[in-house]
């Protein structure tokens, strides 16, 4: 274990992960220490050979490893053995102390009664640290007359025998291609934290040197902001290193940021700077592009690699940038999708934003063209699931065609093709029929409303934009309890889509459990009399115009429990209708 300790230090193996939060809590490495004294095997360490990495101060190391599986493990030990600081969830440094008694040989986390026992080892670092182990046994058993000293002593030994502890190494084949220990990755980390694809791709940008290190934070700081503004000033305090990089400045507008329609993690911030950075839809082909592997000849050529970080950070920055993040949170909005809950798909966002940033790199091409393309290309792969399954590789051919087709040449060409008639009065109606209020397909049909401006069901003046961002219900049209009690018991009935419409609280409590037939003669008396008893709706064009706006069958009153199905059934093709003229003006 020394020797594993000191090629840490000497950065021969790389632990990206130092540089992050530290996921263990003390108590894992307490049983860490546990294990090691009593001898319990605690797994192989893997590893594999980065090339190009970057040391400390610039050099460029020719047999640096990445710590592919442990890393976790590693911190722990130096953490507990060498006394070394991690960083916590407020990025601050941090001690991890373990204590240890001699006499019962137990291991603890140092507490306050702890640290003021005698017959406890406060910290263990400070034994395995010791310029002389005699002197510090001496003194313990100077502090602790009364305890067996023999006992003592050996238990010290076996403790400092710990740091000789053999902890097996496994080193992968050089040879190895990228996606082979990619996976290899993935699997071996399936317990515990989840890992993915893109870990691996952060550990690799962490390895080449201050920049890579920065690089990745820009990463994860830039994420932990999205979804956290208050954590600026934890970062900007306690990590100088990064808030000494022209990175900070670059993050430092999210501290005022309270937009949360697309907080992108981590793994999403890979896949878009490797579709406008490199072309590429796999984070392991990010990984590739780094170790300066050519994707033409396959063959590696290290002289690629400082333009690949070149093309990863000038691709990050443009992701990272105010301009661009705003303009294209209003460029979806404008679509109709104002909240995180209407996008079922991130991937459909990841790509429309990879897609954005790289049509800014059209000069030619106006604003309202690079929106308007963005947008039909989001929604457009939001109801065709375009970007679901594989999604890596229509990633790769979508990015091919574009360069070679053009943006908006190739859209029209995929729309020629998706969507057809048959999608618009056959598929995208058959998909309307669940029970699924996050199906894509109603959530298309609720964006829709936003963006056409429709009001809710029976309303007069309140919008479906403003029901979403404060309070409306997801109506019964025909109400759930009247289904129950004329023949339709299950939910799979009433709860369909395509009975459902947003509405105002107020509505939704006045309609109750009365059949359409009941609450729209209530409305057709409202018209007549000008007296309000449910909604505000006065005039019948206005409520022809509702109806429309909701895709409602205009023989609305006429509906009972008998015509519930054909109800249905005409519904779904409004809906379906109603998508396809939102999606034509878009």
């Amino acid at each position: 274990m020394t020797q594993l300790l000191e090629d840490v230090r000497r950065e021969n193996i790389a632990i990206p992960e130092l540089q992050r939060p530290f996921v263990w809590d003390s108590v894992k490495v307490r049983d860490l220490m546990d294990s090691l004294y009593k001898g319990y095997p605690v797994g192989y360490l893997i590893t594999w050979q980065s090339v190009g990495a970057h040391l400390k101060g610039g050099d460029v190391a020719a047999h640096q490893q990445i710590l592919i599986d442990g890393q976790q493990r590693v911190t722990a030990l130096r953490a507990a053995v060498a006394g070394l600081s991690v960083i916590n969830k407020r990025y601050q440094s941090i001690r991890i102390r373990i204590a240890f008694n001699p006499i019962t040989e137990e291991f603890a986390t140092l507490t306050p009664v702890i640290d003021k026992s005698s017959e406890w080892i406060s910290d263990v670092s400070e034994l395995f640290n010791a310029t002389s182990s005699y002197s510090f046994v001496k003194d313990y058993l100077e502090a602790n007359p009364f305890v067996d000293h023999t006992a003592a002593e050996n238990s010290i030994g076996d403790l400092l025998a710990v740091k000789n502890a053999q902890i097996g190494i496994i080193s992968l084949d050089d040879e190895l291609d990228v996606e082979t220990v990619s996976e290899i990755f993935i699997r071996i980390n399936s317990k515990g934290v989840p890992l993915s694809s893109a870990d691996f791709a952060m550990s690799k940008i962490a390895t080449y040197g201050d920049r890579g290190r920065n690089i990745r934070k820009l990463i994860d700081y830039f994420c932990h902001l999205a979804v956290a503004p208050h954590a600026f000033a934890d970062i900007s305090d306690n990590d100088h290193d990064f808030a000494a990089s022209p990175y900070l400045s670059a993050i430092s507008w999210l501290k005022d940021d309270s937009e949360d329609l697309y907080d992108p993690g981590y793994s999403d911030i890979i896949r878009v700077a490797g579709l406008v950075g490199f072309s590429r839809g796999k984070a392991s082909s990010i990984v590739s592009e780094l170790s300066g592997r050519d994707p033409e000849t396959r063959k590696v050529d290290e002289a690629r690699i400082p333009g690949a970080y070149d093309r990863l950070e000038a691709a990050l920055l443009q992701i990272v940038k105010k301009y661009h993040f705003e303009n294209f949170i209003m460029t979806i909005k404008s679509a109709g999708f104002i909240t995180s809950s209407m996008i079922g798909s991130r991937n459909a966002l990841n790509f429309a934003y990879a897609l954005y940033l790289r049509l800014r790199a059209d000069s030619s091409m106006s604003e309202g063209e690079r929106k308007r393309i963005v947008r039909r290309w989001f929604v457009l792969s939001t109801l065709t699931g375009r970007h679901s399954g594989s999604f890596e590789s229509t990633w790769e051919q979508d990015i091919r065609r574009i360069a070679a087709l053009g943006a908006a040449a190739y859209l029209q060409q995929v729309e020629d093709a998706e969507l057809t008639d048959g999608f618009w009065n056959v598929a995208l109606p058959n998909s309307l029929e669940t029970t699924s209020t996050s199906s894509p397909f109603f959530q298309a049909f609720l964006a829709a409303q936003v963006a056409m401006s429709a009001r809710g069901f029976l309303s007069k003046s309140i919008t479906i934009a403003a029901m979403h961002q404060q309070a409306g219900d997801i109506h019964h049209i025909v109400p759930k309890d009247y289904l129950q009690k004329n023949g339709f018991p299950d939910r799979a009935d009433y709860n369909q889509v395509a009975n459902f419409a947003l509405t105002e609280t107020p509505i939704n409590i006045a309609i109750s459990n009365r059949a359409p037939e009941a609450y729209m003669s209530e409305v057709a008396a409202q018209i007549e009399s000008k007296r309000l008893t449910l909604g505000e709706i006065t005039d019948h064009g206005d409520l022809l115009r509702n109806l429309s706006e909701n895709a409602v069958p205009l023989n609305l009153n006429e509906v009972s429990a008998e015509g519930y199905p054909a109800f249905l059934a005409e519904r779904r093709q409004l809906m379906a209708s109603y998508i396809r003229t939102y999606f034509e003006r878009l």
